[in-house]
């Protein structure tokens, strides 16, 4: 890839900066900034060099329509902060379809200063975002020298202000998404073993194209959350109200047959009011986990150990998804042990990466960052990444 600290002179251009600012907000209030602090070094870089950045990013899923609650105002109103430096936000909505509107946008974009930074209204309100090829499209590169990328999480999607843009006028990497390739190739293409991946969560069709992925690679595969629950309804075990995913319990069993897969020895099991709780070993259950109104909250403490054995000897180490309800005490038991497990062996000994929305959100309650060597912004496209080597955001560059 080309990386935009090797352009020779971005003094007055337009550089067109994708980021992924797709962060949880509440009362218009940000509850984790660590998505927009990650990109803070190329926005910097790009300030530094007078460039007029143009940044763009999604909120939410509009789907074409204008949300409210899902405008970026807060985002905008958090990069003053972090920069100490005034973001202007130009009102893009649907500014593809009106001439008036257009020319309006176009002077402000005019009047950008050297080294100052804008933003556009929420790309998703557009309902050309999803097609590349759009006038979407066409419209963003026109008001843009150069484009970059530095969302990782985007970098999968085949999208109007991602593979749209850089298709007409090529592309380069912000330091985030270097940082980010640099150290999933790590554990893509030049591991060291023993490598041991920790697949927990219930999102099946993302989990079970990387799992199968990482069979070929690794030399253990932890699981733990829906997808060991699938795995047990699969087997006929009474799990109760447990979430599983039923669409998936053939391609479990089949994946389950590897001798590489380490399954939990014991579970926790509560009452769906969370107030009664016990460990049930999974041996001496006979296949009945939970009542009728009873569900799998966690994995359970001889499974911590047994995992711990495995975490501990590695030197390539990748975790996506949760091992329980880790929101509610006391269900947070083993995805904290993971994670206090799982940092102790990286950044050292070990090399290791962590990613998902709730993996980082574990890992900053815990504030574990610091302690691994690569906290992916990625999500699903960190996960599809492992499973395919590319993305096509990434390719395009």
């Amino acid at each position: 890839m080309k990386h935009i600290k090797n352009y020779k002179n971005l003094k007055g251009k337009n550089v067109i900066l994708r980021v992924d600012f797709n962060v949880p907000i509440k009362n218009k209030k940000i509850l984790d900034n660590s998505k927009i602090k990650a990109s803070l070094e190329t926005i910097k870089f790009l300030i530094e060099n007078k460039a007029k950045v143009i940044t763009i990013t999604h909120l939410g899923r509009p789907e074409g329509k204008i949300v409210n609650s899902l405008k970026v105002d807060p985002i905008i109103l958090e990069l003053n902060k972090l920069l100490k430096k005034k973001v202007k936000k130009i009102d893009t909505r649907d500014w593809e379809l009106s001439d008036r509107k257009k020319i309006n946008v176009l002077k402000e974009i005019e009047n950008i200063k050297n080294g100052s930074v804008v933003m556009l209204e929420n790309i998703r309100f557009s309902k050309y975002e999803s097609d590349e090829d759009s006038v979407l499209a066409k419209e963003l590169a026109n008001i843009g020298d150069i484009f970059v990328l530095d969302g990782l999480g985007v970098a999968h999607r085949k999208s109007a202000s991602v593979t749209g843009i850089s298709k007409i006028l090529g592309g380069y990497a912000g330091f985030l998404l270097e940082k980010e390739v640099k150290g999933l190739n790590r554990i893509t293409k030049k591991f060291k073993l023993p490598y041991t991946a920790v697949m927990g969560g219930i999102k099946m069709e993302t989990k079970i194209p990387v799992i199968k992925s990482l069979i070929k690679k690794t030399d253990f595969i932890l699981i733990g959350g829906g997808i060991f629950n699938t795995y047990l309804k699969a087997k006929k075990y009474k799990i109760g109200i447990s979430v599983f995913d039923n669409n998936f319990k053939k391609e479990i069993l089949k994946i389950c047959k590897s001798k590489k897969i380490i399954k939990p020895i014991d579970v926790v099991v509560a009452s769906k009011d969370y107030k009664k709780y016990r460990v049930v070993n999974l041996k001496k259950s006979k296949k009945n986990i939970c009542k009728k109104d009873e569900l799998i909250l966690d994995i359970g403490p001889e499974s911590i150990l047994l995992f711990s054995k495995y975490i501990k000897k590695s030197n390539t180490l990748v975790w996506n998804g949760a091992m329980g309800f880790f929101e509610k005490k006391p269900f947070d038991t083993a995805t904290f042990a993971i994670a206090r497990l799982f940092a102790s062996r990286a950044k050292g000994r070990a090399f290791g990466i962590v990613g998902g929305g709730e993996t980082l959100q574990v890992i900053s309650q815990l504030k574990l960052e610091k302690d691994i060597d690569l906290v992916s912004t990625g999500g699903g496209a960190m996960l599809e990444y492992i499973a395919n080597e590319t993305l096509v955001g990434i390719e395009n560059l």
